[in-house]
Protein backbone atom coordinates (compact mmCIF):
# COMPACT_ATOMS: atom_id res chain seq x y z
CA UNK A 1 0.00 0.00 0.00
CA UNK A 2 1.60 3.21 -0.90
CA UNK A 3 2.22 6.18 1.27
CA UNK A 4 -0.64 8.53 0.12
CA UNK A 5 -3.20 5.69 -0.04
CA UNK A 6 -6.62 6.64 1.29
CA UNK A 7 -7.18 4.58 4.55
CA UNK A 8 -5.95 4.42 8.07
CA UNK A 9 -3.65 1.50 8.59
CA UNK A 10 -3.40 0.89 12.42
CA UNK A 11 -0.73 -1.80 12.44
CA UNK A 12 2.78 -1.26 13.40
CA UNK A 13 3.90 -4.68 12.56
CA UNK A 14 5.42 -5.66 9.90
CA UNK A 15 6.55 -2.04 9.86
CA UNK A 16 6.88 -0.95 6.06
CA UNK A 17 8.58 2.56 7.25
CA UNK A 18 11.09 1.65 9.52
CA UNK A 19 12.94 4.65 9.19
CA UNK A 20 9.59 6.55 10.42
CA UNK A 21 9.93 4.98 13.35
CA UNK A 22 13.95 5.75 14.55
CA UNK A 23 13.22 9.16 13.02
CA UNK A 24 10.64 9.19 16.17
CA UNK A 25 12.46 7.84 18.76
CA UNK A 26 15.68 9.95 17.79
CA UNK A 27 13.16 13.18 18.65
CA UNK A 28 11.89 11.42 21.94
CA UNK A 29 15.62 11.22 22.70
CA UNK A 30 15.97 14.97 22.13
CA UNK A 31 13.44 16.14 24.39
CA UNK A 32 13.90 19.11 26.40
CA UNK A 33 11.97 21.79 28.11
CA UNK A 34 11.47 25.26 28.30
CA UNK A 35 12.67 25.52 32.50
CA UNK A 36 15.37 24.55 30.84
CA UNK A 37 16.13 27.79 29.17
CA UNK A 38 17.33 30.81 31.20
CA UNK A 39 16.35 33.97 29.49
CA UNK A 40 16.98 36.37 33.26
CA UNK A 41 20.79 36.97 31.52
CA UNK A 42 19.00 38.66 28.60
CA UNK A 43 17.49 41.22 30.16
CA UNK A 44 20.34 43.90 30.37
CA UNK A 45 20.97 43.01 26.83
CA UNK A 46 17.54 44.34 25.91
CA UNK A 47 18.58 47.67 28.08
CA UNK A 48 21.71 48.22 26.07
CA UNK A 49 20.10 48.01 22.57
CA UNK A 50 20.35 50.55 20.44
CA UNK A 51 16.53 51.45 19.07
CA UNK A 52 17.52 50.26 15.70
CA UNK A 53 18.55 46.74 17.17
CA UNK A 54 15.49 46.88 19.72
CA UNK A 55 12.64 47.15 16.90
CA UNK A 56 14.96 43.84 15.20
CA UNK A 57 14.31 41.76 18.07
CA UNK A 58 10.75 42.76 18.93
CA UNK A 59 9.66 42.36 15.61
CA UNK A 60 11.27 38.62 15.68
CA UNK A 61 9.14 37.74 18.60
CA UNK A 62 6.53 39.25 17.54
CA UNK A 63 6.80 36.69 14.48
CA UNK A 64 7.63 33.82 16.95
CA UNK A 65 4.43 34.26 18.83
CA UNK A 66 2.45 32.72 16.23
CA UNK A 67 4.76 31.01 13.79
CA UNK A 68 4.96 27.88 15.00
CA UNK A 69 1.31 27.60 15.69
CA UNK A 70 0.21 28.10 12.34
CA UNK A 71 2.62 24.87 11.43
CA UNK A 72 1.02 22.91 14.12
CA UNK A 73 -2.45 23.81 12.72
CA UNK A 74 -1.16 22.81 9.46
CA UNK A 75 0.26 19.44 11.07
CA UNK A 76 -3.47 18.85 12.35
CA UNK A 77 -5.43 19.85 9.39
CA UNK A 78 -3.46 18.16 6.55
CA UNK A 79 -0.80 16.21 7.24
CA UNK A 80 -1.69 13.31 9.73
CA UNK A 81 -4.78 12.25 8.26
CA UNK A 82 -3.17 11.83 4.53
CA UNK A 83 -0.33 10.13 5.56
CA UNK A 84 -1.18 6.49 6.02
CA UNK A 85 1.61 4.59 8.28
CA UNK A 86 1.44 4.11 11.75
CA UNK A 87 4.71 4.84 12.07
CA UNK A 88 4.70 8.03 10.22
CA UNK A 89 1.96 9.16 12.65
CA UNK A 90 4.01 8.40 15.38
CA UNK A 91 6.50 10.58 14.59
CA UNK A 92 3.97 13.63 13.39
CA UNK A 93 2.49 13.10 16.98
CA UNK A 94 5.57 13.75 18.52
CA UNK A 95 6.26 16.63 16.22
CA UNK A 96 2.86 18.24 17.66
CA UNK A 97 4.36 18.10 21.29
CA UNK A 98 7.23 19.92 19.89
CA UNK A 99 5.31 22.29 18.04
CA UNK A 100 3.44 22.91 21.32
CA UNK A 101 7.18 23.00 23.51
CA UNK A 102 8.28 26.03 21.19
CA UNK A 103 4.78 27.85 21.66
CA UNK A 104 5.47 27.64 25.05
CA UNK A 105 9.29 28.96 24.57
CA UNK A 106 7.91 32.15 22.73
CA UNK A 107 5.46 32.45 25.24
CA UNK A 108 7.79 32.78 27.82
CA UNK A 109 10.06 34.78 25.67
CA UNK A 110 7.17 37.43 25.21
CA UNK A 111 6.39 36.75 28.79
CA UNK A 112 9.98 37.94 29.55
CA UNK A 113 11.40 40.46 26.51
CA UNK A 114 7.88 42.80 26.50
CA UNK A 115 6.76 42.98 30.69
CA UNK A 116 4.20 46.32 29.16
CA UNK A 117 0.85 44.42 29.13
CA UNK A 118 -0.26 46.53 25.68
CA UNK A 119 2.87 45.91 23.98
CA UNK A 120 2.79 42.05 24.42
CA UNK A 121 -1.09 42.28 23.12
CA UNK A 122 0.53 44.10 20.20
CA UNK A 123 3.40 41.13 19.52
CA UNK A 124 0.74 38.26 19.58
CA UNK A 125 -1.39 40.69 17.11
CA UNK A 126 1.22 40.86 14.98
CA UNK A 127 -0.36 39.38 11.77
CA UNK A 128 -3.27 41.29 12.06
CA UNK A 129 -1.30 44.80 12.14
CA UNK A 130 2.60 44.34 10.94
CA UNK A 131 2.25 44.10 7.38
CA UNK A 132 5.94 42.40 6.74
CA UNK A 133 4.27 39.50 9.30
CA UNK A 134 0.59 38.83 7.73
CA UNK A 135 2.10 38.65 4.26
CA UNK A 136 4.11 35.69 5.91
CA UNK A 137 0.78 34.27 7.01
CA UNK A 138 -1.06 35.07 4.48
CA UNK A 139 1.48 33.06 2.13
CA UNK A 140 1.18 30.04 4.64
CA UNK A 141 -2.89 30.21 5.24
CA UNK A 142 -2.94 30.05 1.52
CA UNK A 143 -1.41 26.82 1.56
CA UNK A 144 -3.56 25.52 4.54
CA UNK A 145 -6.61 26.21 3.15
CA UNK A 146 -5.22 24.70 -0.51
CA UNK A 147 -5.76 20.84 0.91
CA UNK A 148 -9.00 22.25 3.44
CA UNK A 149 -11.66 20.53 0.82
CA UNK A 150 -9.11 17.02 0.46
CA UNK A 151 -10.39 14.17 2.47
CA UNK A 152 -8.77 11.56 0.73
CA UNK A 153 -6.06 11.76 -2.08
CA UNK A 154 -7.16 10.00 -4.98
CA UNK A 155 -6.41 11.33 -7.80
CA UNK A 156 -2.58 12.16 -9.03
CA UNK A 157 -3.88 15.89 -8.75
CA UNK A 158 -4.84 15.20 -5.22
CA UNK A 159 -1.48 14.00 -4.36
CA UNK A 160 0.44 16.37 -5.67
CA UNK A 161 -1.52 19.27 -3.69
CA UNK A 162 -0.40 17.47 -0.87
CA UNK A 163 3.19 16.69 -1.93
CA UNK A 164 2.74 20.96 -2.69
CA UNK A 165 1.79 21.66 1.15
CA UNK A 166 4.15 19.46 2.54
CA UNK A 167 7.00 20.54 0.71
CA UNK A 168 6.15 24.45 1.23
CA UNK A 169 5.71 23.78 4.81
CA UNK A 170 9.28 21.94 5.03
CA UNK A 171 11.04 24.02 2.63
CA UNK A 172 9.45 27.51 2.89
CA UNK A 173 7.90 27.78 6.18
CA UNK A 174 10.18 25.60 8.92
CA UNK A 175 12.97 25.57 5.95
CA UNK A 176 13.19 29.42 4.76
CA UNK A 177 10.92 31.53 7.43
CA UNK A 178 12.49 29.84 10.85
CA UNK A 179 15.78 29.74 9.34
CA UNK A 180 16.12 33.41 8.65
CA UNK A 181 14.64 33.79 12.38
CA UNK A 182 17.36 31.55 13.64
CA UNK A 183 19.98 33.96 11.69
CA UNK A 184 18.83 37.20 13.42
CA UNK A 185 19.27 35.39 16.59
CA UNK A 186 22.55 33.72 15.78
CA UNK A 187 23.85 37.07 14.45
CA UNK A 188 22.96 38.97 18.08
CA UNK A 189 24.82 36.09 19.63
CA UNK A 190 27.64 36.65 17.20
CA UNK A 191 27.83 40.36 19.11
CA UNK A 192 27.30 38.95 22.47
CA UNK A 193 23.96 39.56 23.05
CA UNK A 194 21.15 37.40 24.03
CA UNK A 195 22.58 34.16 24.32
CA UNK A 196 19.67 33.10 26.62
CA UNK A 197 17.19 33.33 23.35
CA UNK A 198 20.26 31.62 21.42
CA UNK A 199 20.56 28.81 23.72
CA UNK A 200 17.05 28.14 23.49
CA UNK A 201 16.56 28.78 19.43
CA UNK A 202 19.56 25.57 19.66
CA UNK A 203 16.37 23.53 20.69
CA UNK A 204 14.50 24.82 18.59
CA UNK A 205 16.69 24.76 15.74
CA UNK A 206 17.41 20.83 16.18
CA UNK A 207 14.10 19.90 16.18
CA UNK A 208 13.20 22.10 12.95
CA UNK A 209 16.09 20.44 11.30
CA UNK A 210 14.46 16.72 12.47
CA UNK A 211 10.64 18.01 11.04
CA UNK A 212 12.18 19.28 7.72
CA UNK A 213 14.28 15.87 7.48
CA UNK A 214 11.25 14.07 8.11
CA UNK A 215 8.97 15.38 5.64
CA UNK A 216 12.01 15.45 2.73
CA UNK A 217 12.14 11.73 3.82
CA UNK A 218 7.97 11.31 2.97
CA UNK A 219 8.58 13.13 -0.06
CA UNK A 220 11.35 10.57 -0.93
CA UNK A 221 9.37 7.74 0.20
CA UNK A 222 6.10 8.75 -2.36
CA UNK A 223 8.78 9.72 -4.90
CA UNK A 224 9.99 6.46 -4.97
CA UNK A 225 6.63 4.85 -4.53
CA UNK A 226 5.03 7.09 -7.60
CA UNK A 227 7.88 8.88 -9.69
CA UNK A 228 4.77 10.13 -11.93
CA UNK A 229 3.65 12.84 -9.49
CA UNK A 230 7.22 14.45 -9.97
CA UNK A 231 7.27 16.05 -13.20
CA UNK A 232 8.52 19.37 -14.43
CA UNK A 233 5.20 21.01 -13.86
CA UNK A 234 5.59 20.27 -9.48
CA UNK A 235 8.98 21.13 -10.03
CA UNK A 236 8.00 24.53 -11.80
CA UNK A 237 5.61 24.94 -8.89
CA UNK A 238 8.27 24.26 -5.94
CA UNK A 239 10.29 26.89 -7.57
CA UNK A 240 8.03 29.49 -7.84
CA UNK A 241 6.88 29.18 -4.30
CA UNK A 242 10.24 28.98 -2.69
CA UNK A 243 10.28 32.55 -4.86
CA UNK A 244 7.45 33.88 -3.25
CA UNK A 245 8.53 32.71 0.52
CA UNK A 246 11.99 34.50 -0.59
CA UNK A 247 10.49 37.74 -1.28
CA UNK A 248 7.90 37.42 1.53
CA UNK A 249 10.87 37.07 4.09
CA UNK A 250 12.93 39.90 2.37
CA UNK A 251 10.22 42.27 3.01
CA UNK A 252 10.38 41.44 6.48
CA UNK A 253 14.27 41.28 6.69
CA UNK A 254 13.54 45.10 5.25
CA UNK A 255 11.43 45.74 7.91
CA UNK A 256 13.79 44.50 10.89
CA UNK A 257 17.20 45.76 8.99
CA UNK A 258 16.07 48.99 8.08
CA UNK A 259 19.12 50.79 6.72
CA UNK A 260 21.03 48.04 8.16
CA UNK A 261 22.94 47.09 11.17
CA UNK A 262 26.88 45.96 12.16
CA UNK A 263 26.84 42.95 9.93
CA UNK A 264 23.26 42.52 9.20
CA UNK A 265 21.10 44.44 6.55
CA UNK A 266 18.41 43.34 3.94
CA UNK A 267 20.68 42.85 1.20
CA UNK A 268 22.96 40.48 2.89
CA UNK A 269 19.72 38.17 4.16
CA UNK A 270 17.93 38.34 0.37
CA UNK A 271 21.81 36.21 -0.19
CA UNK A 272 21.04 34.12 2.81
CA UNK A 273 17.75 33.48 1.72
CA UNK A 274 19.05 32.68 -1.58
CA UNK A 275 21.28 30.24 -0.22
CA UNK A 276 19.16 28.19 1.55
CA UNK A 277 16.38 28.26 -0.59
CA UNK A 278 18.97 26.66 -3.67
CA UNK A 279 19.75 24.29 -0.25
CA UNK A 280 16.18 22.85 0.08
CA UNK A 281 15.99 22.70 -4.11
CA UNK A 282 18.94 20.16 -3.77
CA UNK A 283 17.54 18.42 -1.24
CA UNK A 284 14.43 17.82 -2.94
CA UNK A 285 16.44 16.84 -6.64
CA UNK A 286 15.90 20.14 -8.20
CA UNK A 287 18.51 22.12 -9.80
CA UNK A 288 19.52 25.56 -7.81
CA UNK A 289 17.53 28.80 -8.46
CA UNK A 290 20.06 31.57 -7.31
CA UNK A 291 23.89 30.42 -7.22
CA UNK A 292 24.20 32.64 -4.35
CA UNK A 293 26.48 32.32 -1.44
CA UNK A 294 26.42 32.15 2.04
CA UNK A 295 27.13 35.30 3.34
CA UNK A 296 27.22 35.10 7.19
CA UNK A 297 30.09 34.00 8.26
CA UNK A 298 28.53 33.42 11.90
CA UNK A 299 25.76 31.06 10.10
CA UNK A 300 28.68 28.98 8.81
CA UNK A 301 30.00 28.73 12.54
CA UNK A 302 26.44 27.27 13.35
CA UNK A 303 26.74 23.50 11.31
CA UNK A 304 26.53 20.39 11.89
CA UNK A 305 29.59 19.56 13.97
CA UNK A 306 28.39 22.53 16.72
CA UNK A 307 25.10 21.19 16.92
CA UNK A 308 25.80 17.49 16.90
CA UNK A 309 28.66 18.06 19.58
CA UNK A 310 26.34 20.33 21.52
CA UNK A 311 23.02 17.92 21.75
CA UNK A 312 25.46 14.63 21.94
CA UNK A 313 26.62 16.01 25.00
CA UNK A 314 22.64 17.38 26.07
CA UNK A 315 20.96 14.08 24.76
CA UNK A 316 23.58 11.65 26.53
CA UNK A 317 22.16 13.21 29.43
CA UNK A 318 18.83 12.63 29.01
CA UNK A 319 19.66 8.52 27.78
CA UNK A 320 21.46 8.08 30.71
CA UNK A 321 18.86 9.21 32.97
CA UNK A 322 16.00 6.83 31.29
CA UNK A 323 17.99 3.62 31.13
CA UNK A 324 16.95 0.61 33.59
CA UNK A 325 14.16 0.16 35.19
CA UNK A 326 11.85 2.55 37.09
CA UNK A 327 9.94 1.57 40.21
CA UNK A 328 7.50 3.75 42.82
CA UNK A 329 8.43 2.06 46.03
CA UNK A 330 10.80 4.63 47.44
CA UNK A 331 8.34 7.47 49.49
CA UNK A 332 9.18 10.96 48.36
Amino acid sequence: MPLLDPGMDLTLRPMRYPDFYERYRAAIRNTWTVEEVDLASDLADLARLTPAELHLVNRLVAFFATGDSIVANNLVLNLYKHVNAPEARLYLSRQLFEEAVHVQFYLTLLDTYLPDQDERARAFAAIEHIPSIRAKAEFCFRWIDSLGALEELRTAADRRAFLLNLICFAACIEGLFFYGAFAYVYWLRSRGLLNGLASGTNWVFRDESMHMEFAFSVVDTVRAEEPELFDGELAAQVVRMLEEAVEAELAFARDLCGDGLPGMSAADMRSYLEYVADQRLARLGFPPRYGTQNPFAFMELQDVQELSNFFERRVSAYQIGVEGSVTLDEAF
